[in-house]
Order: C-alpha cells, then sequence, then structure tokens
C-alpha cells in the first residue's frame, strides 16, 4: 500500500495540467481505479483483515483526493499568476465617457421651434393642463352644440354628488393659454403656447395625449399678410429649407374669422418627404384671424385691437422632420427606438442650458 501511495503521489506532483490531474483521479480513485478494486476485495477478506484493510485503503483514498485537490488548486493558482503577469489594466485611468441622457423628439421639435418664434419676438406662455369648460370651450366661441364639447372627444373630469362648480376637462388645445395671456397682459401680445393635450382619439396618426403650440398676435393693423409672413419664416427655418410655398384654404373655426388650414408644398420621392419642392401639398396647421369675440373674452376692446392665431400639432412636426413613420411610438418606445432614429447623444446646447441633438 505504501507503495501505492507514492507511486500516485508522484504522478501528482509531476501533473503538469488539470487534464493529467483528471486522469490521476480516474486511475487511482475511480469507479474502476485502483484503489476502488482493492476496496471491493475486502469483502473477501476475514474479520480480522477487513479491520487493518479496510482504515488504510480509507486513509490512502482521502489522502490522494486531497493531494489532487491541492495540485488542482495549485494549477489554478499558477495559471492565475500567468495570465497576471501577461495581461495588465490601470485601474487608476478614468472610466471611457458614456452619455445616456438624451432628449425626446418632441422635447427636441418643441425646443426648435420655440427658439425659430423667439427671434421673431413670441413669448412663451403657459397654463394648466386641467382647465374649465369655458376656457376651454366658451372663451373660443365654440358652442355648446359642437361636436368637440361631447364626451366622446373631450375628456371630462369626474365630480363628485353635489359639486357645483364649472365643469372641468383635459384641455383639448392649448387655445386657453391665449384666453389667459390675454388677460394677464392686456394688448399687444405675442405668445406661443406649447403644451400637452388631450383628446379621446387613438390611430396610426392620433393619441390621446399629443403636443401643440399655438401662436397669438393682437395689436393694431395686424393682417393675414403677417400670419402668411410669419408662417413662411418658421416652415423654412424649422425644415431648413431656403424657400417654401404655403397654400391658404378656406375653413371654419369658431375661434377665428377668416380661418384657412395651410398646405405646404412637398414630394414623396422614392418614398421620402421633401419640403418646398415638388407637386404634391401636404396640410400642415390651422391659422386664422381672431374672432372679434375671442379677443373680447380675453379683456382685449375687438374694436381697437386685431390679430391672428394658428396652431400646429408638435408631435407631426416631429414625425415630418425625424422621418417616424407612426405617431404612436413616441409614447410606447424605449431608447433604441431613439437611437434608431439619431437621438442618442446630447451635444447641442438647448433653451433649458443642457445639451441636445
Amino acid at each position: 500500500m505504501d507503495d501505492l501511495k507514492a507511486k500516485y503521489l508522484g504522478q501528482i506532483a509531476e501533473a503538469a495540467d488539470e487534464a493529467a490531474i483528471e486522469a490521476i483521479r480516474v486511475a487511482a480513485v475511480g469507479k474502476k481505479g485502483e484503489i476502488a478494486l482493492m476496496m471491493r476485495e475486502l469483502g473477501k477478506m476475514t474479520p480480522e483483515e477487513r479491520q487493518t484493510a479496510g482504515p488504510a485503503l480509507n486513509a490512502l483514498k482521502d489522502e490522494i483526493n486531497s493531494a489532487l485537490a491541492a495540485k488542482k488548486a495549485a494549477l489554478a493558482d499558477a495559471a492565475l499568476d500567468e495570465r497576471l503577469r501577461s495581461e495588465w489594466l490601470d485601474v487608476t485611468l478614468p472610466v471611457r465617457p458614456r452619455r445616456q441622457g438624451t432628449l425626446h423628439p418632441i422635447s427636441q421639435a418643441s425646443e426648435e421651434l420655440t427658439a425659430i418664434f423667439a427671434e421673431m419676438g413670441f413669448a412663451v406662455a403657459e397654463g394648466p393642463r386641467i382647465e374649465t369648460d369655458w376656457y376651454n370651450f366658451d372663451a373660443l366661441n365654440i358652442p355648446g352644440h359642437h361636436p368637440a364639447r361631447a364626451e366622446m372627444d373631450t375628456f371630462y373630469m369626474h365630480r363628485a354628488e353635489g359639486d357645483n362648480r364649472p365643469p372641468h376637462v383635459l384641455r383639448t388645445h392649448t387655445s386657453p393659454v391665449q384666453i389667459r395671456s390675454m388677460e394677464l397682459q392686456g394688448a399687444p401680445i405675442r405668445v406661443i403656447c406649447p403644451g400637452g393635450v388631450y383628446r379621446a382619439d387613438y390611430d396610426q396618426t392620433h393619441t390621446p395625449m399629443f403636443h401643440q403650440v399655438e401662436g397669438l398676435a393682437i395689436d393694431k393693423g395686424i393682417s393675414m399678410a403677417n400670419l402668411k409672413w410669419t408662417l413662411e419664416e418658421f416652415v423654412k427655418a424649422f425644415f431648413e429649407v431656403d424657400d417654401v410655398e404655403l397654400r391658404f384654404r378656406a375653413s371654419h373655426f369658431p375661434f377665428t374669422e377668416p380661418s384657412a388650414e395651410v398646405d405646404i408644398r412637398c414630394s414623396w420621392e422614392g418614398g421620402q418627404l421633401k419640403i418646398g419642392e415638388g407637386d404634391d401639398w401636404m396640410e400642415i396647421l390651422g391659422s386664422g384671424m381672431v374672432h372679434p369675440k375671442v379677443i373680447a373674452a380675453g379683456g382685449i376692446d375687438p374694436e381697437v385691437y386685431q390679430g391672428f392665431a394658428f396652431g400646429i400639432g408638435i408631435d407631426r412636426l416631429a414625425m415630418l422632420k425625424y422621418g417616424i413613420p407612426d405617431l404612436r411610438a413616441f409614447f410606447d418606445s424605449d431608447l433604441r427606438w431613439l437611437r434608431h432614429y439619431g437621438f442618442a447623444a446630447l451635444d447641442m446646447p438647448n433653451l433649458h442650458g443642457g445639451l441636445s441633438r
């Protein structure tokens, strides 16, 4: 048994890798190993012989297993030492910069249009998203029978029994901010009103929540010509084109008179939208001269002042500029979707003091 011990301990000491260790283990203490076979012979021995041979074989088996484990650990340590000598890493170096933040396309479009209108003298006005139906409808000359006031189109706030306050709604446009701005500032006034609005609608081009920017200019002597120039300058700046052709089509909005839908000349060659060229027209906004009743609701004398107003969907502007096909993607996608459309890094100053695309 001493010869067997010396044999295997010597082999273990000379083993050069884990494969050699495994071969020794199988030969010595495996199911068909030499020591295992000797232990099977214990049944043929007398009780006196088993009392001597049994403990000796178990001790030999334990010693070989311990030697195998120690050698395996020593080989692993040697491999690690070799790897540490051949590889190096300076843990004192700073980590590589990886910007995680990014402006959402709607936020980016809001930043851009705000900057453009600011250069034309428009201030930014904001108001509550929960409005009374007076600010949202009545002050804007929207009659009680108008379809927009139906519960199938507008989200009305729940009221407890006995609550006699005026009905409140999730604003359906940012036009109430125009009324509040006229009440607060009077005339002359020139503001844009960007923000979130809500309507009961949902498909590829409509969502229950979306974003609008509405513009209002009130002064003496303002005309449709001023409106046309303002919109042309905005479209050229936002879509980064040198020339653009707009088409004004007669329409009807309760809060403007006359009213006009505004189309922009474009082309769809190869499935790609090009603004300012081609033979196609695409509607982008609604506009008109502010109705005298709306001016009066804002506390301004319509006999002295007049003005224009317009409303644009910010989400739609972002879709057109960045080639995003489905409006719903703005609200149910992740950063991978943003990176697909190029919104992966913040590298340009924006109005809030941060960085943008």
